[in-house]
């Protein structure tokens, strides 16, 4: 397939990118610079000079507190730039695979959230994405909403690169331990994004490795898997503590597990656990920090 990937240098981009050219799709990977989102007029040239037959939106404002300051800058991504993908992807014929998040949702749900559950985002950046969800679905006749949660990667910073940095040089690290959800490795994202971009399955699917943990849970793995797959000498002293010890200028959801509904009804193969994943990845880095 003809493929266009928007945010081709971000996190998941790369893995996305990565992925389609090694199973023989033609692809082209869009940074800002080749096409800038939020300029309607070069969405329409790029989009339709490359007629592709699928359009995987991953470009996206992500700084979630820096969003609650900039607001029009995360609409002027989130919304007016997802609009612009969205018209011009429509206008070429091509499918569209939006990439939104488990902060669309305020997190107070004592069970995981389903695709169709009632939205309620507490951020401007949940906000600004769940007005990306409403423009795709409005604007797009071949849409995916693919919702995602926790998301790590071989490229760019997160949470797994921070705390194994943190593990080698603070003496202790206190984590959040009332926070929970579901962390997802990119290339397991990527796979799955891929699957569904070869059929007609259109609709919204929460995508992230099976199984749930708390931040300090997920920080426990990591330092578990960095000592036995590398032998990474980690000398912090792990202490939970509470979303409130710790208050941010955007709000995070305590509950981020959303059940993968869509793909049970659709047929399609589950991700596999975060445990698995995060392996992986860090067998991966630390190998990559070697060569």
């Amino acid at each position: 397939m003809k493929v266009l990937v928007t945010g081709a240098n971000g996190q998941l981009g790369r893995d996305v990118v990565l992925l389609l050219e090694k199973e023989g799709h033609a692809v082209l990977a869009c940074d800002r610079d080749r096409m800038d989102i939020t300029n309607q007029a070069q969405c329409n040239e790029v989009i339709s000079s490359y007629h592709p037959e699928a359009v995987i939106h991953c470009a996206a404002y992500t700084a979630v507190d820096a969003a609650e300051m900039d607001i029009d800058g995360a609409y002027k991504v989130n919304a007016v730039g997802t609009r612009n993908v969205a018209v011009a992807a429509e206008r070429a014929g091509a499918k569209l695979i939006y990439i939104s998040t488990d902060y669309v949702f305020d997190g107070n749900s004592l069970n995981p959230y389903q695709e169709y559950d009632d939205t309620n985002p507490q951020s401007v950046y949940g906000k600004s994405k769940r007005a990306g969800e409403l423009l795709v679905q409005s604007l797009s006749s071949k849409w995916f909403v693919v919702r995602t949660s926790w998301v790590y990667g071989l490229y760019g910073n997160n949470f797994v690169k921070t705390m194994l940095k943190l593990g080698q040089e603070k003496p202790k690290l206190q984590v959040v331990h009332d926070q929970k959800g579901s962390p997802t490795y990119t290339v397991d994202l990527a796979g799955f994004i891929l699957e569904l971009m070869q059929t007609e399955m259109y609709g919204l699917y929460h995508a992230s490795n099976s199984g749930t943990c708390t931040w300090y849970e997920f920080t426990q793995a990591i330092f578990e898997e960095a000592r036995i797959v590398g032998g990474v000498p980690i000398q912090a002293q792990l202490e939970p503590c509470t979303t409130d010890q710790f208050p941010r200028p955007a709000p995070r959801p305590r509950n981020s597990v959303m059940d993968h509904l869509s793909i049970r009804t659709n047929g399609l193969a589950d991700l596999r656990s975060w445990r698995e994943g995060l392996h992986d990845f860090i067998s991966l880095s630390l190998k990559k920090e070697q060569t």
